[in-house]
């Protein structure tokens, strides 16, 4: 049974580290800023003085300028929690025993969840296709991981790929601000995709949309004639993929750029990784830029299709127009 551990993935992984960009939540020390100001050295604002304040903290520079009494404050660093949403609809089945779409994206969880630990942090884990069949709360001990892999795999592929309300229903349960990491194939209907989002994003979570697909699925490589079924139905279509290649090939594309685009807009991580590709080089590519990036800036909160941006100090337009829902049947 595939653990999903790859020693080759973990060790080019560990030496890199998985760091928040915006403020979490957290019990212990860690290596993440925290909205909760304390001690540590560095320094994040300043603030009126006020009678039983620790003297030791007054900036008297600022009162020699302004002839009042300010306090510093600092930014507390903190122990990060990760949830990590896995789609387990039967779409993610696509790619056969040896490596299927599922299969990438559990391994991806993995390793990511090994960095995580390793640095004291905290991971989840929530694998839903239409509804939430496991959800296995945060935890921080060695123990951890292998429940977190025994999860994943128990779980069974099946039903439709509609992880909107799933996931909002998941944004429910996280009571403190951490990093969400949603890893589908997103052949769902992104209206409601979408609204979760935006919902994470206002209870303060960084959000990070990991795209993953097979390689078929974007290229249709297929010459002969093909009896096309519905992986996650009982359709069947028999086509001459020649006919509709260059449209089929012109569709996939809209429908990843515009995914792409949309996260970008309102500030979420967004990967596209096919199941061939080699993940030691992909992930750490991806945590090494995040590393040096900063804070990432978006002009308003992500939402449905049909309505704008929700504006946190911002005001915008819709992120991306209005769109097909990205929804496509599996080919066999």
């Amino acid at each position: 049974m595939n653990t999903y551990l790859n020693p080759e993935i973990a060790g080019s992984l560990a030496g890199i580290g998985f760091k928040a960009r915006q403020p979490v939540e957290g019990s212990i020390a860690g290596l993440h800023r925290s909205p909760l100001h304390g001690l540590s050295p560095e320094f994040a604002d300043y603030r009126s003085y006020t009678p039983g304040d620790d003297l030791k903290n007054l900036d008297w520079k600022a009162y020699a300028r302004s002839d009042r009494f300010y306090i510093k404050r600092f930014e507390e660093e903190s122990n990060l929690r990760a949830v990590f949403i896995v789609d387990s609809s039967a779409s993610m089945k696509y790619g056969g025993p040896d490596f299927s779409k599922y299969d990438c994206a559990a391994t991806i969880a993995v390793s990511l969840s090994s960095v995580l630990l390793k640095q004291r942090d905290a991971v989840g884990l929530a694998i839903l296709n239409d509804r939430i069949q496991e959800d296995l709360r945060t935890g921080s001990t060695a123990s951890h991981l292998a429940k977190f892999m025994e999860v994943l795999q128990q779980t069974e592929l099946q039903g439709e790929t509609d992880i909107g309300p799933a996931v909002a229903q998941v944004a429910d349960q996280i009571h403190r601000r951490g990093i969400v990491v949603v890893l589908s194939d997103l052949l769902t209907p992104l209206d409601r995709f979408y609204e979760s989002l935006g919902k994470l994003q206002y209870a303060g979570h960084e959000v990070i949309v990991m795209h993953v697909l097979h390689r078929d699925e974007v290229e249709l490589p297929f010459k002969d004639s093909v009896i096309f079924k519905d992986i996650e139905g009982e359709e069947e279509i028999f086509a001459e993929p020649w006919a509709f290649h260059k449209a089929y090939q012109a569709a996939m594309e809209e429908f990843i750029q515009e995914t792409r685009q949309r996260c970008q807009f309102c500030g979420i991580d967004y990967l596209q990784i096919f199941t061939d590709a080699n993940l030691s080089r992909v992930l750490s590519s991806y945590l090494h830029n995040r590393q040096f990036a900063g804070a990432k800036t978006h002009r308003g909160r992500m939402a449905s299709l049909g309505g704008s941006a929700g504006s946190d100090n911002h005001t915008s337009d819709s992120p991306a127009p209005d769109s097909r829902a990205g929804q496509t049947s599996e080919s066999e």
